[in-house]
């Protein structure tokens, strides 16, 4: 029996590709991998064990009729504890993972806002590839939880691999935005409280490039196969095993779609399977095959390069290497010899496939140049089916587990050719390693023994950090800054200088009080023209708790909680359109604007000393405007000028912070005193103008929704509390004052 303290719910995410239960589309592009296979059958196999309650796999909703439906469902439900959760994000369209970078923050506000929907926090995060470790990792800070990752491959690798490839840098960089991915990796590595890796190689030849490797722990768990799936080629010849149809109708298909191809059809497969990728050296195999009239004499080639409809429409990595080996089959004159078949169905026809070539007495070849895992060599051992694998990451590792084939140099094609030739024509040698590979598989890589070893290590990472218990787990989260916004169901968020801290605090004690009684439900924030670390120090001056989110610089930037966590998901929606440059340069013709010092000066804040003047701010707006500059101007105390984004302000930063976290705008209680205040004051939210208000408020008298106070200051708000009736029941008494 499950200890009750014992049941994990696990957020796992995955974002790019095609990514649904039944039937992957495997190889139908360079996002459509092996990645996809392993997420899925790592969601299934946690969702078994007695210790984990729930799995969720989040990727992203597609509704493109480029692609099937079925990534147009929201929820994809596999069993009562597992489920594909589909968050849309930039669009609906399918697209490339490369193209998804400046839109990930806009997927961690949606997830935040499933997670309060469900009101049910997970106890980790765990991403798959950079993308959906960023995500991962994002959440893990606001909610305080550990955040696994799961690279399955790695920027720099592949930058190196492109450059030896004679691709310029930025070229590089602009295909693949490689830069923003190393970048990200380097923080995923500071970040990270484990890294799963599939082998030892992965830890140090590919994370052993980048500086902060060291920093993370690593696990080595292979990835599993199903076993049932992937049974032995003569299990179908025993009495006792019938056969299903499924199985039959594949077979059948597969062996019409190669005897189309072959003239010879009974003799030994060498078999491929791999997307359409230059760096599985898929020329190389041919190569070999081509240049080798003994290979050809004893043998046929059958390559399966992806799913494919239309060459010309393909993306151009995987257009160059179909043409290239469409060119080379005719340049080695292998027709009759080699069968490229345009398609393979995932589910049934992939195992019949390798059992196929394992009946013919044939080898399973993969010739990558690099490979970090290499989950298919695992599929067709389990067949029974000897391999021919590169000299590479996780080839080494499965071969010298199972002991069921050849390793070889993938740039030499001769040492190609040489190692299938040893299988083929030694009877003895091809049962050794048959045998081998289906008993070795099952006794090092099955999907229950990673899932094991994987929950094994996180509850020795939640113990770590919180204690054994669920108690000690539960009172953890409830501290955290994401647990708390998901609590709260009002906000009271206010200006600090002249509306919360003024010359007259008398009542700043009572507003303190009614805060700490209030806290359950209501959410305390603070939006200023300060810097944050210099509104932190005033608030501690005057004994004021720690607000749970600081907008900062005139709304241009948001923190959360004690340690101040920074909202990059609000610094990616204001820098649309931000041109600094150009608006300095456009200004500096104005001689009654002072530019302020340095320090006063931020990422998304151009801030001036102006003096009142006829006209002036109207020669400002029509300068800008003239120059085609998108922009917010706010101009308070008839003093201070801030040019900021057009989508930056305290108020497009208080619905902001609505939409992120659910909270209902007329649920936000907001004050303020100046001009800068004047924005956020005004919509659906309740606002209240303190009695000690600057003149260029007298504007928004007789505005719906927003009461001015007679009182200043802190006691302004607390009259404003009062006015709302804001949060019903706790609201501070009504007291006599002159």
């Amino acid at each position: 029996m499950t200890e009750p303290d014992k049941q994990l719910y696990i957020q796992m995410f995955s974002i790019h590709g095609l990514v649904r239960f039944q039937n992957p589309e495997l190889g139908r592009d360079a996002d459509t991998g092996g990645q996809v296979l392993y997420v899925v059958e790592l969601a299934k196999h946690l969702s078994r064990r007695p210790d984990v309650r729930q799995v969720d796999l989040f990727t992203r909703l597609i509704d493109d009729p480029r692609v099937s439906d079925d990534y147009g469902r929201p929820v994809e439900q596999f069993s009562d504890n597992c489920r594909i959760v589909r968050i849309q994000c930039r669009g609906k369209r399918y697209m490339r993972k490369e193209l998804l970078w400046p839109h990930l923050d806009e997927y961690v506000d949606k997830v935040i806002k499933f997670i309060k929907k469900q009101d049910d926090i997970p106890d980790l995060f765990q991403g798959h590839y950079p993308d959906a470790g960023y995500v991962a990792m994002r959440l893990s800070e606001l909610y305080g939880l550990p955040f696994v990752f799961t690279g399955h491959s790695l920027g720099i690798p592949k930058k190196q691999k492109l450059r030896n490839d004679g691709m310029r840098e930025s070229e590089i960089n602009k295909k693949y935005n490689i830069e923003t991915r190393i970048q990200t990796e380097e923080q995923i590595l500071k970040k990270a409280d484990l890294i799963v890796t599939s082998t030892n190689q992965e830890i140090e030849d590919q994370y052993g490039l980048y500086k902060n490797a060291k920093t993370p722990e690593y696990k080595v768990i292979p990835p599993g196969i199903d076993v049932e799936r992937f049974h032995p080629y003569y299990h179908d010849r025993l009495p006792e095993i019938e056969k299903s149809e499924f199985c039959k109708y594949a077979q059948a298909s597969l062996l019409n779609q190669m005897e189309r191809f072959l003239m010879y059809p009974d003799k030994p497969l060498i078999l491929a399977l791999s997307r359409p990728d230059k760096r599985k050296n898929i020329s190389g195999l041919v190569q070999a095959f081509g240049e080798d009239r003994e290979l050809q004499a004893m043998a046929n080639l059958a390559v399966f390069a992806g799913i494919r409809k239309d060459i010309n429409e393909m993306e151009e990595n995987e257009k160059d290497v179909l043409t290239r080996m469409l060119l080379m089959m005719d340049r080695y004159d292998l027709y009759g010899k080699m069968a490229i078949p345009k398609k393979h169905d995932v589910e049934y026809e992939v195992p019949e496939l390798y059992r196929i070539a394992s009946e013919k007495r044939g080898v399973f070849v993969n010739p990558a140049l690099t490979e970090p895992f290499g989950l298919t060599l695992l599929e067709a051992a389990a067949t029974g089916l000897p391999l021919v694998a590169t000299n590479d990451g996780g080839p080494k590792d499965i071969i010298g587990n199972c002991e069921n084939g050849i390793l070889i140099n993938p740039d030499d094609p001769g040492e190609i050719a040489d190692a299938i030739r040893k299988i083929l024509t030694d009877e003895e040698l091809w049962q050794q390693y048959s045998k081998n590979g289906i008993m070795n598989v099952r006794r090092y890589y099955t999907w229950d023994s990673h899932a094991q070893t994987f929950t094994e290590a996180v509850f020795q990472l939640l113990d770590e950090r919180f204690g054994s218990s669920r108690q000690q787990r539960a009172s953890a989260r409830e501290k955290s800054v994401g647990k708390r916004l998901s609590k709260v169901n009002f906000f009271l968020i206010t200006d600090i200088d002249n509306t919360l801290i003024g010359q007259d605090n008398n009542d700043l004690a009572e507003l303190i009080q009614w805060l700490t009684e209030n806290r359950a439900k209501v959410g305390f924030g603070v939006a200023t023209g300060r810097r944050s670390e210099s509104a932190m120090e005033i608030l501690e001056k005057h004994g004021l708790p720690r607000p749970d989110v600081v907008i900062s610089d005139v709304g241009t930037e948001i923190y959360y909680g004690r340690d101040l966590q920074y909202d990059p998901g609000w610094d990616t929606h204001i820098a649309h359109r931000w041109e600094p440059e150009k608006i300095k340069n456009t200004l500096k013709q104005f001689s009654f604007l002072k530019f302020q010092d340095q320090a006063a000066q931020r990422k998304y804040k151009i801030s001036y000393d102006l003096n009142p003047g006829k006209d002036r701010i109207a020669k400002i707006h029509d300068a800008l405007t003239k120059n085609k500059i998108r922009y917010t101007l706010v101009y308070s105390h008839e003093k201070y000028l801030d040019i900021i984004p057009y989508r930056a302000s305290k108020g497009k930063a208080i619905r902001y912070l609505s939409y992120k976290w659910e909270i209902p705008l007329s649920h936000f209680l907001v004050s303020g005193d100046s001009g800068n205040d004047a924005e956020m004051l005004r919509g659906e939210q309740m606002g209240v103008v303190v009695g000690n208000y600057s003149p260029e408020l007298e504007e928004l008298r007789g505005v719906n929704k927003i009461y001015f106070a007679k009182a200043p200051s802190s006691g302004g708000i607390l009259e404003g509390i009062r006015k709302y009736r804001f949060t019903g029941a706790g609201s501070p008494k009504n007291r006599k004052k002159s």
